[in-house]
């Protein structure tokens, strides 16, 4: 607890920004609720009375601002203004709005990547039962949609009723249950939504009813709530390769993309979401219930690409060059690529017996090329086509029984989740006579074929690269029980609580890799290759590539169509082509583990409260013991050298590990309550994160790349990972006055036991692969500040006393300590600096909101182990210890996002909103911002939707 002075003294800061704390009257009115009293804590207690249904944004943030004040720990809430309505249109997109929260935008054009405080290592708990994705620790929070939530609690600090697995803190959702409601209820809700990227307009539908019945045997609630949505989304990027030496090219003081693209991944998703619950109160003291949960996503999407690759062919040349004044000192090998420091297996089993070598070297100086004209240069034009499908379901039972001294909360829960992925690759390749390259210094580029749109040409292609095949099934399931209880005891120890839970989870995960080398040589140089036009494929094979702004002036161009590569009847004819079996192939053993992990934990907390004149002292003490053990089964493809009697072979080597962890979690809590709003908090806990299953699996997998250009690559656990471990200090000053809220708070987390996974370059059996392996690796540190408030202008005269201002702000500092590679470094995906500020409105029925979101410069991607070259001190060059981090470091962006809504009547509401209406993009660059790497035209999407109260 060295840290608590430092918190404390830092606390006495405070800055005016956040939620409201008193209840206000809107102009439309409230949704009654069983009780008048706010939750006692963040996490559902036993002797909880839940009050989530409101109605309207300034309600919604009020209630919010009223569990952050009353919580045990520290918390931020998201409470749905309506049924049906919450404040975003997905649950990672409200999220953001929270303060110490950083997301990104996914692939698939959605809002992901929840990171709290600068880790990703959230445990994700539905109602406080742990929920996850197949044999994950995370859970996928698109899969449950935002319309179907009542409230999301983001919990930053733990206390010993709360279930382990979250060292960045706990994401609960909370789903709408009967006895929240005192009438019976029937809501419908309709929307489209239209991105302007993938121009199409998508529906979302939402239904909840329910109802409860006072009968002989006590009040009985139903209620079910189902959503759907479908959503179609294009993501188009342009991407530089990472730079690689010209000297084939004929100009070695030159910095070339190893290649230049411009891609796409676009498709549909849709969830659809049903949960169920029935509560019972035969008496006052005793509830029982009973819940259910189906979520399920279903994605057909695809990764389509156009590319000019510069280095794959001798033909290849490069004129009219023009370089810029940004230029260091490289390491270059003799393909022009970066030196590595292989590591040669040789079929040892220990790893100190390995050889390690650093390849041979030249130093250059390279500078960054800003234009040129290449002839003769290949281009693929590729497709990825992918079809996923998850099915998660969720059943508790429980009581809750309440008396005047004692309660108890018990809860049974089973949660099965199983996902189905596929992807087919299929390449075609053709030589482009001309094109014109330029790099925009950090827009993107532009690649602009000469004459004719060749890459529009049916002609010139040909089968190239190889068919790769990845299929892959994974599931999981768990079985938990807890059982917890509080005692009141008197008054300065007011209660005493003391619980267990034990939970037994399961995994399984199975994978099919069959890579397929191109018929004819695969190659336009090669006279063997097959052309497209000449392959007896029918003419549904190849479709246009949707437009990309920096590929040939947003002139579309033929690549192989998805949905032929996603049917049975094309995969078919391809794997006919490539001389590969057909069908879909059999899950290989060399890919398959199992997991089975049993968990018991306890805890024992004490609640106390020491009157201090006119100030009171509140908080916690406790401590959760837990213990762990789990056994995983993999298998490893071990290569067998050739002998003078036998020849070179793999073998499948079947590989089990059973581990037991025990780890001890302290929490306290204090809380000073000056009286007239102002409160002070202190907290320390102790966090764990268990390691991934796949991490933990024992075999080794590798795979040849059929593309010269890409590595070899493959991967391998490590099932003597140890939890990581959070040491977590926490302080704040908060004030709540009469129409709002302004808190200021400070943390540090001192992480041990850090599990990070690297590539390296090993030999097996002669060919270099980079092999990815996770370990436990040092520590680092993370502490900040973070900064909220909300106010509403009801001094204002009139129409303008409707509207309010509402903000935050965190600053983050994070550093990689110990042995690490990246010691000195901040932690990946986390921002120095991110802020949202929005302003709202709501009188006469009229409800708006606009929210801006910024965050500064952050690092996405460690590309270390990669070939791409990089600036090295010429002092160190021999140093072969020395390898200079490569960071694909993401420049800084905002999103503004808006919403409108009117209330006709109590019973009809229209709404319009949009998200990222200013078009903000995505930039990633190598360490430098001339060195660029992705350019992602994110989309902007408008929404209009109808609900209906019966």
């Amino acid at each position: 607890m060295r840290h608590l002075g430092y918190l404390a003294g830092a606390s006495a800061l405070a800055l005016a920004t956040a939620h409201p704390a008193a209840a206000q009257t809107s102009d439309a009115p409230p949704q009654s609720t069983t009780s008048d009293s706010a939750d006692k804590a963040a996490a559902p207690a036993p002797d909880e009375v839940r009050e989530i249904v409101v109605t309207g944004i300034r309600q919604s943030l009020e209630r919010a601002a009223e569990i952050k004040r009353n919580a045990d720990q520290v918390v931020d809430s998201i409470v749905s203004e309506d049924i049906g309505k919450f404040p975003d249109p997905t649950t990672a997109a409200a999220l953001q709005r929270v303060p110490g929260v950083q997301v990104a935008v996914t692939q698939s054009n959605q809002i992901g990547n929840v990171k709290i405080r600068g880790l990703g290592d959230i445990l994700t708990t539905l109602d406080g039962r742990e929920i996850f994705s197949t044999t994950g620790r995370s859970f996928s929070l698109q899969d449950v949609p935002a319309a179907a939530l009542a409230r999301v609690d983001v919990i930053k600090t733990n206390t010993a009723n709360l279930i382990e697995g979250g060292i960045a803190g706990i994401i609960d959702l909370q789903l709408h249950k009967p006895f929240d409601f005192d009438k019976p209820t029937v809501v419908l809700n309709g929307r489209g939504n239209y991105s302007v990227k993938a121009d199409r307009l998508d529906p979302q539908l939402g239904f909840l009813a329910t109802d409860t019945w006072s009968t002989g045997i006590g009040d009985i609630g139903a209620l079910v709530n189902a959503t759907w949505y479908k959503t179609h989304y294009n993501h188009p990027r342009t991407r530089e390769g990472g730079p690689r030496s010209g000297a084939s090219l004929g100009r070695p003081d030159v910095m070339v993309p190893i290649v230049a693209e411009g891609h796409s991944n676009h498709g549909y998703y849709e969830r659809p979401q049903v949960n169920a619950s029935l509560q019972w109160q035969p008496s006052d003291a005793l509830q029982i219930y009973a819940d259910g949960l189906y979520t399920g996503s279903r994605a057909e999407d695809e990764w389509s690409l156009s590319n000019a690759q510069f280095f794959i062919s001798d033909e290849t040349t490069m004129s009219d060059v023009e370089t810029t004044d940004q230029c260091f000192t490289a390491r270059v090998n003799q393909n022009g690529l970066n030196p590595r420091e292989v590591v040669d297996r040789q079929g040892t089993a220990d790893p100190g017996d390995d050889v390690q070598t650093l390849q041979p070297f030249t130093l250059n100086k390279v500078c960054n090329l800003k234009s040129a004209t290449f002839r003769n240069a290949v281009s693929q034009q590729n497709t990825h086509s992918y079809y996923n499908k998850t099915d998660n379901y969720l059943g508790a039972l429980g009581f809750k029984l309440d008396t005047d001294r004692v309660t108890v909360n018990g809860d049974v829960s089973y949660q099965n989740s199983h996902n189905i992925g596929e992807e087919i690759l299929v390449a075609t390749a053709q030589r482009i006579p001309e094109l014109r390259y330029v790099s925009n210094q950090g827009d993107g580029l532009q690649l602009d074929t000469v004459g004719d749109n060749a890459y529009a040409q049916p002609d010139g292609l040909v089968i190239a690269q190889g068919l790769n095949q990845y299929f892959s099934r994974s599931k999981g399931d768990l079985f938990a029980a807890k059982l917890d209880s509080s005692f009141e005891i008197g008054d300065i120890m007011k209660s005493f609580d003391v619980g267990m839970r034990y939970a037994v989870r399961k995994a399984e995960f199975d994978q099919a890799v069959v890579q397929t080398p191109s018929p004819g040589g695969g190659s336009p140089s090669n006279p063997n290759a097959i052309r497209v036009v000449d392959a007896g494929l029918p003419d549904g094979f190849l479709s246009l590539l949707p437009s990309i702004s920096g590929l040939n002036g947003g002139e579309r161009s033929l690549v192989p169509d998805p949905g032929y590569l996603r049917s049975d009847e094309g995969r078919d004819a391809i794997r006919a082509l490539f001389g590969a079996a057909a069908g879909d192939p059999d899950y290989q053993p060399q890919r398959h583990f199992d997991a089975r992990e049993t968990t018991f934990a306890a805890y024992a907390q004490v609640h106390y409260e020491v009157p201090l004149g006119s100030m009171t002292l509140d908080g916690t003490v406790g401590v959760r013991p837990t213990r762990t053990k789990r056994t995983i089964n993999g298998f490893s493809a071990i290569s067998i050298p050739a002998t003078d009697d036998e020849p070179a072979r793999t073998e499948i080597v079947p590989l089990s590990a059973t581990t037991t962890d025990t780890d001890i979690l302290p929490n306290a809590s204090a809380r000073l309550r000056f009286g007239g709003g102002l409160q002070a908090r202190l907290a320390y806990s102790v966090a764990i994160r268990r390691p991934g299953f796949a991490s933990l699996n024992p075999g080794l997998s590798y795979a040849l790349a059929v593309n010269k250009n890409v590595l070899n690559s493959g991967s391998a656990g490590n099932p003597d990972l140890r939890p990581q471990k959070s040491e977590n200090y926490d302080a704040s000053l908060e004030y709540y006055f009469d129409k709002g809220f302004a808190a200021i708070a400070i943390y540090r987390h001192d992480l041990t036991d850090r599990v990070i996974s690297s590539a390296s370059a090993e030999s097996i059996g002669g060919i270099l692969y980079n092999i990815s392996r996770p370990r436990n690796v040092g520590s680092a540190r993370l502490q900040g500040v973070e900064i909220s408030g909300q106010t509403f202008f009801d001094f204002l005269p009139g129409a303008l006393s409707g509207f309010g201002a509402f903000g935050n702000f965190t600053y983050a500092d994070t550093e990689v300590k110990g042995d690490d590679p990246l010691a000195g470094y901040p932690l990946q995906g986390v921002s120095k600096y991110n802020f949202n500020a929005g302003l709202l409105y709501e009188k006469y029925g009229l409800t708006a909101r606009a929210v801006y979101t910024y965050r500064s410069r952050y690092y996405d991607g460690d590309l270390t182990g990669n070939v791409f070259l990089r600036a090295i001190d010429p002092d160190r060059a021999d140093d072969t210890s020395y390898t200079p981090a490569v960071l694909n470091y993401v420049r800084p962006s905002g999103r503004l996002d808006f919403s409108l809504s009117y209330e006709v009547n109590d019973r009809i509401r229209l709404d319009v909103g949009g998200t990222n209406i200013l078009g903000s993009h995505y930039y990633g660059y190598y360490n430098e911002k001339y060195l660029g790497n992705q350019y992602r035209y994110d989309d902007t999407t408008y929404t209009a939707g109808i609900r209906f109260a019966l």
